[in-house]
C-alpha cells in the first residue's frame, strides 16, 4: 500500500474509532443520536493494524485531521438542526409578541439577538447592533432577553420588560444606557435608568401587574431551548444560527448570503 493510501486508511480507521467512542458514550449516558449512523466496522487487527499504530505513532498530526474533520461534521450537523427548528418555530421567532424592534420594522431580513444585560459579551457585541443597523436599511432588529446570569440578571429583565410596555418608544436607549452602564444589571439599576427616561418605579410596578414579564421570561426560554441556543449571545438571521459574539462582518455575511440566494449559506 501507498503511503497516500496508508494515510487515508489511517484516517478511515481513526474516524470510525472516534464515531465508535462517541456512540458508545451516547449510549452510556442515554443521548440519542441525531442521525442514524453506518454500523461501526470491527477495529483493525494483524498486520495492517499494527501498521496502522506506527503510522499514528509516526505522524501524529493524522489525529489533528481527524479532529477537524469531526468538527466540521458536527458543526454541520447542528446547524442543519438549527434551521429544522428555525423553520418549525418561523412565528415565534419573527413575529414577536414580547420584544423591541430596532432597524426598519418592515424591514425585509431580520436578525433576531438573544441577550443578557449582565453578559459582558453581549455589552461587546452592541456596537455590532449599531454597525449592523446604521448598514442596513433593510433591516430589522429584534431583542429578546434570557436572563441566563442569576436572579440580578431575572430582575433587571422584569424591569425592562415593563418599561418597555410603558414606553415602547423610549426602549431602544434604555437598552443602550443599561447596557452601557458599567455596574451590575439589577431591579434597581434599571429602575434607576428607567427613571432617567421619565418612567417612574410605581409605573414600572404597574406594568408588572398589568403584563407579568414572567409570560415573556417563560417563552424566550421556551424559544431559545428550541432552536438550540446555549448562551448569549446568539443570534437568528434568515435561516441561520449564529452562536457567541462572532462581530459584525460575520452577521454581515449571512445578510449579504440571504440578499444574494436566499439564506444563510450560499452554495
Amino acid at each position: 500500500m501507498s503511503s497516500k493510501g496508508l494515510r487515508l486508511a489511517v484516517v478511515a480507521v481513526v474516524a470510525t474509532a472516534v464515531a465508535s467512542a462517541a456512540a458508545t458514550t451516547a449510549a452510556i449516558y442515554g443521548f440519542a443520536s441525531p442521525q442514524p449512523r453506518e454500523q461501526v466496522a470491527a477495529p483493525a487487527t494483524g498486520d495492517f493494524g499494527t501498521r496502522v499504530h506506527d503510522y499514528l505513532v509516526a505522524n501524529p498530526e493524522v489525529l489533528l485531521d481527524v479532529q477537524a474533520a469531526l468538527q466540521r461534521k458536527q458543526a454541520e450537523e447542528q446547524q442543519q438542526a438549527a434551521q429544522a427548528a428555525i423553520a418549525e418555530n418561523q412565528d415565534r421567532i419573527f413575529q414577536p409578541e414580547f420584544d423591541a424592534v430596532l432597524g426598519n420594522p418592515d424591514g425585509a431580513i431580520t436578525v433576531v439577538e438573544f441577550f443578557d444585560y449582565n453578559c459582558g459579551y453581549c455589552r461587546r457585541a452592541l456596537a455590532d447592533m449599531d454597525e449592523i443597523i446604521a448598514d442596513n436599511d433593510d433591516v430589522r432588529f429584534i431583542l429578546k432577553e434570557i436572563p441566563v446570569l442569576g436572579p440580578e440578571s431575572q430582575a433587571a429583565q422584569r424591569v425592562s420588560y415593563a418599561f418597555f410596555k410603558v414606553a415602547p418608544e423610549k426602549y431602544p436607549d434604555f437598552h443602550r444606557a443599561l447596557m452601557e452602564a458599567g455596574n451590575r444589571a439589577t431591579d434597581e439599576s434599571a429602575r434607576a435608568v428607567a427613571s432617567a427616561f421619565g418612567v417612574t418605579s410605581d409605573q414600572i410596578d404597574a406594568a408588572m401587574a398589568e403584563f407579568p414579564p414572567e409570560a415573556a421570561l417563560q417563552e424566550h426560554f421556551a424559544l431559545a431551548s428550541a432552536v438550540g441556543v446555549t448562551g448569549t449571545p446568539a443570534y437568528i438571521v434568515g435561516d441561520t444560527m449564529l452562536h457567541g459574539a462572532i462581530g459584525a462582518d460575520r452577521i454581515q455575511q449571512v445578510i449579504d448570503n440571504i440578499r444574494d440566494c436566499g439564506q444563510g449559506t450560499c452554495s
